[in-house]
């Protein structure tokens, strides 16, 4: 009786142990699922901090002033690109500025640290505009003068773009007729 009584109570102690052991472990993986939701909003709350930084930059004073040289600009062969450069001056600036920028977004859009939606929501038109005014200028420098990654970033954010636009086309993203 009284073994019987031993075996008893270890298996009930037994019981209650494994008992809170789960509940300790439900308790655990609750808070891991709430530390990741906090971390995962901490990466979207960063996220949106660069994308405005960003888009604070895109309507800067400077690149405003500079925004009426991109039309004046001829870029369609290496060779404009060399006497564009040897000018130098506003459009130069202009286009060195607006294509650093958007090389700049296409790393971040490629990397995950700023959301292509964002992008595609409030700069789409320019970035569209801007790669397809100057394309062939880009792809006949890259074979000319042997630099194969020549704004081969601003083309994958101008691809990223075009291909969030058919995936959403109520955002009616396009190329703008007129810059």
């Amino acid at each position: 009786m009284v073994a019987a009584t031993g075996v008893l109570v270890a298996a009930v102690y037994y019981l209650y142990n494994m008992r809170a052991t789960r509940k300790t472990q439900e308790l655990a993986l609750k808070a891991q699922e709430l530390s990741l939701k906090s971390q995962e909003q901490n990466l979207i709350t960063r996220q949106a901090q660069l994308f405005m930084g960003l888009y604070q930059s895109f309507y800067s004073k400077d690149m405003i002033d500079l925004e009426p040289f991109l039309d004046k600009i001829k870029f369609e062969s290496a060779d404009d690109y060399t006497e564009l450069q040897k000018r130098g001056g506003d459009e130069y600036k202009a286009f060195g500025t607006y294509g650093s920028y958007y090389e700049g977004i296409g790393v971040l859009v490629r990397e995950n640290l700023v959301d292509i939606r964002l992008v595609s929501q409030l700069m789409s038109s320019n970035i569209i505009w801007f790669w397809e005014k100057f394309e062939n200028g880009w792809r006949d420098s890259r074979r000319v003068f042997k630099w194969p990654r020549m704004c081969v970033e601003l083309e994958y954010l101008y691809n990223r773009i075009i291909e969030y636009g058919r995936e959403h086309p109520e955002l009616l993203i396009a190329s703008p007729s007129t810059h």
